[in-house]
């Protein structure tokens, strides 16, 4: 059997939570380095694989995939290890709704205007605007709000006892979010979401996992 590709940045989140499924499966994989920031995804050879320009795309064997809920769902049920989807229907449910939450609406604010002001702007050498972030503010604080009533009270998962897809996905994105003052700000009331991060961000998957940013 031939080892899984990731082609992403190692940087973006979406990628990350593709590579995080693998670990946690403990399976071997190649990261194929796709530079956004250079324009290395809208080049022929990566369009091929995904043909919206976006990261992560993902090969193995004969199979080509992209979308990293299909390709991390692809990795739990493909691999051998630990289940990253709950038995439980009601827990797979919620699963599903809480990745639903990043993909529509978290990400975008929190990642997409926040992160992107305060972190990525400066490394790129430019002047964070921040009417962009107070403009992107209510939706952050609605998508927090609701991944803290959505994450399990009695824990230590999002989802239960367990770790799932669900972790996986909001890990990288609350990693980058929880660093900047907005963030601090925000988590300081969303204790269930707080303590999920401190124990989720020290996990051996993740410290691997984790970017070299400047």
């Amino acid at each position: 059997m031939a080892t899984p590709i990731i082609h992403g940045p190692a940087y973006s989140t979406y990628t990350r939570t593709a590579r995080l499924a693998l670990e946690e499966k403990g399976v071997a994989y190649q990261l194929d380095e796709v530079d956004l920031l250079s324009g290395a995804s809208q080049k022929p050879d990566h369009l091929a694989r995904q043909p919206f320009g976006k990261v992560p795309a993902f090969t193995h064997d004969d199979l080509s995939l992209y979308e990293t809920a299909a390709i991390a769902r692809y990795a739990d049920e493909a691999f051998p290890g630990p289940k990253l989807q709950p038995a439980d229907v009601k827990r797979r449910a919620r699963m599903t709704q809480i990745i639903s939450i990043i993909d529509s609406y978290a990400y975008g604010s929190c990642i997409g205007k926040v992160v992107w002001q305060r972190v990525v702007t400066p490394l790129l050498g430019g002047k964070p605007d921040d009417k962009v972030v107070a403009d992107a503010m209510p939706l952050v604080e609605t998508s927090i709000a609701a991944l803290e009533k959505a994450a399990d009270p009695s824990g230590p998962f999002l989802c239960g006892p367990e770790l799932s897809l669900a972790d996986l996905h909001l890990a990288p994105v609350m990693d980058y979010f929880s660093q900047t003052p907005e963030g601090k700000k925000v988590l300081a009331g969303a204790p269930r979401l707080s303590r999920w991060w401190q124990a989720m961000g020290a996990r051996p998957s993740v410290a691997k996992t984790r970017p070299k940013l400047g």
